[in-house]
């Protein structure tokens, strides 16, 4: 009975530092992916210990979020709004009726038919014009989004890289 107490007063000892271990190994593991998970390579110029990168990794992560408001690990949606198209008249229907008012006329002596012609073709001409101008605009909205997001995430890049870099760290 007493050596297994002995036995169990050694072993929790051992137990708790491996547990340490793994803790710590964890978290530094941790914190050198929050340099890597927005693509920059870290070199530890001045030998700094795997503790004290990870460290640095970390309060410099926090620093470039507060400079610039920006967490790339849980971004903010950035929502750029399609500019509004004109769904007014156009002139679309009125242009139409004359052509085909002209057409009916010169092909039919019946201006008025071919007015009647002329303009439903010109009022889907019109639709058409609005709806490739809504796609339009839509794509520009996005494009534009798309544009505004990677000049976030590399802001944040250029602010996390100077705070590595005045630690003593080579940054790419």
């Amino acid at each position: 009975m007493e050596k297994t107490f002995d036995l169990i007063k050694r072993a929790i000892p051992i137990a708790a530092i491996a547990l340490l271990l793994a803790i710590a190994g964890s978290a530094v593991a941790q914190n050198k992916k929050l340099s890597a998970s927005v693509g920059l390579y870290v070199y530890p110029a001045n030998d700094q210990s795997a503790e004290l990168q990870g460290k640095d990794d970390y309060e410099c992560f926090n620093w470039a979020q507060g400079q610039t408001g920006h967490n790339p690990m849980n971004p903010q949606p950035i929502n750029v709004q399609a500019a509004p198209t004109n769904t007014g008249p156009d002139g679309s229907v009125v242009r139409g009726a004359a052509r085909g008012a002209i057409i009916g006329e010169i092909a039919d002596d019946d201006a008025s038919k071919g007015a009647a012609w002329g303009a439903a073709a010109g009022a889907v001409r019109g639709r058409k014009r609005r709806q490739a101008q809504a796609q339009q605009s839509q794509a520009n909205a996005q494009e534009q989004t798309a544009h505004l997001e990677q000049q976030r995430d590399q802001e944040f890049k250029n602010a996390f890289k100077a705070c590595l870099t005045a630690r003593g760290y080579s940054v790419n």
